[in-house]
């Protein structure tokens, strides 16, 4: 299924565009944001562009840049590793400015995100897995309705420091009963 363009109240989820790597080189490129996603390896805007135009396009994702009503650019999420005949994928979602975080902008997007998942894509399952030491990421998907059910001890390494990783997932009886 194609989407251009998903509109929220506060954000819309577009099609990803060319011109967009530059915002994702450098945010993606940023110590903090790098440690929180997991990023090991520096990024360049060739390289986001290659994303953009390739990897993001196979059969098993779809991919959105998020953006406010008057188009400025404040993020990227997605759907990956589709698994139609388990009900099953993943879910990414990246707000990497801490100056638009905690403004509604990714509560908007996941809810928009998973009724795509369950209602469009009759998926069962959505998970997502977390760096254990970003707690405000572990807070905002248990709020969403999350609940972990593993965790991956030392599972992450960055800049000298092993962390552990958390999978986290909700189903669609928990997401339809919220």
């Amino acid at each position: 299924m194609e989407h251009n363009e998903i509109k929220g109240k506060r954000v819309i989820l577009r099609a990803q565009k060319a011109e967009d790597a530059k915002f994702f080189a450098y945010w993606f490129n940023q110590p903090k944001v790098m440690f929180q996603c997991g990023f090991t390896e520096p990024t360049n805007e060739e390289e986001e562009l290659r994303y953009i135009n390739e990897y993001h396009k196979s059969d098993d994702s779809v991919w959105f840049t998020i953006t406010e009503p008057d188009g400025t650019v404040i993020g990227e999420t997605g759907l990956l590793r589709m698994f139609p005949v388990w009900h099953c994928t993943d879910l990414t979602i990246i707000i990497p400015d801490p100056e638009k975080q905690r403004q509604g902008y990714g509560t908007e997007t996941m809810l928009l995100m998973l009724d795509m998942a369950f209602n469009e894509y009759e998926m069962n399952r959505v998970s997502i897995g977390v760096v254990g030491l970003n707690t405000a990421a572990l807070e905002f998907y248990k709020k969403i309705g999350f609940k972990q059910e593993g965790i991956q001890e030392q599972g992450y390494y960055y800049n000298g420091e092993y962390s552990d990783f958390v999978m986290m997932r909700i189903l669609r009886e928990e997401w339809q009963n919220r």
